[in-house]
């Protein structure tokens, strides 16, 4: 069982005193709202796009739009493109189509609200086709092709059998094949957050016969502030189970910038990486109010 304090610990002993490359991204074309939890830039209808969460920030009624870059760290909401009603956005490709993924949200009268994951296919950036509604209470739901044609599963839970959240994973042959019984029935991996605390996975990669894990492990304080940070682990198939996991940033790793409320400042949700030679970019979502770059070392080295 992982816990924050000692990956936290850990990470910190192996920083170098030198400051990380950190570059606040801007984006046009939204008025006065925020746009945050982004994912790394992809490529679609030969453009190079990031779809980000957008969002006022009174309000947690967001959509997902596509942005295309003007300049360097410059983003420009794609006028035609999807606007899709979502949190969260995330990406993968199966079969060789772009399938892009969010957290739905309904909101009750009494304050509170339900979720569930979302796949939609887009075919440009203007089309979406919904593809999978995903379980009631179940964010961060992630779907991979293998290079055997199977397509990984990797579902979080919350309640009687995540408590906070935690991942289980599965295996489908097809994207036929996806069902809620099939996202229910996945077992936990062992090894992973301990119950006062969460997490999930954000982006999944396989490398040398590896399966690897881009996400975010989170906890609350004594005073109900939120603490979220990147991490990366492997996935042992056979157990299942969460190894060689460990943070690779946090919020002060990042510029300075706006935060939603007090008790999302320490936040960090990872988007997605993008590789550079031995290093990586990694792009994600700032405090509930913005997001960055951050270049750091790849990971999964």
């Amino acid at each position: 069982m992982i816990h924050i304090k000692t990956l936290l610990d850990e990470y910190r002993k192996k920083q170098s005193k030198e400051a990380k490359e950190a570059s606040v991204l801007k984006f046009s074309g939204v008025g006065k709202k925020d746009v945050y939890n982004i994912t790394a830039p992809f490529e679609l209808s030969g453009k190079k796009v990031i779809a980000g969460r957008v969002e006022a920030r009174d309000s947690e009624a967001s959509s997902v739009n596509l942005f295309e870059e003007s300049e360097a760290d410059v983003w420009v909401k794609i006028a035609d493109g999807i606007d899709l009603p979502l949190q969260d956005p995330f990406y993968t490709r199966i079969n060789g189509k772009v399938i892009l993924g969010g957290v739905e949200v309904i909101f009750f009268e009494d304050g509170k609200a339900n979720w569930r994951t979302v796949f939609y296919q887009l075919n440009d950036c203007s089309f979406a086709k919904k593809l999978f509604e995903g379980p009631w209470g179940m964010k961060d739901l992630r779907l991979k092709q293998l290079s055997s044609g199977n397509i990984l599963i990797l579902t979080r839970p919350q309640g009687k059998k995540g408590g906070r959240g935690k991942i289980g994973v599965t295996m489908i042959n097809d994207l036929d094949e996806l069902t809620i019984e099939i996202i229910d029935d996945a077992p936990l991996l062992s090894n992973q957050f301990c119950d006062s605390e969460w997490g999930g996975g954000n982006e999944i990669y396989e490398i040398d016969g590896r399966v690897w894990v881009l996400g975010h492990i989170a906890a609350f304080d004594d005073q109900g502030n939120r603490h979220y940070y990147a991490m990366r682990f492997c996935l042992d198939w056979e157990t299942p189970a969460m190894v060689e996991a460990k943070i690779i940033a946090e919020r002060k790793d990042f510029a300075s910038g706006p935060m939603k409320r007090p008790d999302l400042e320490d936040v960090v949700f990872s988007g997605g990486l993008h590789f550079v030679g031995k290093d990586a970019v990694l792009y994600a979502g700032i405090s509930d109010a913005g997001a960055q770059k951050l270049k750091i070392e790849n990971p999964f080295r």
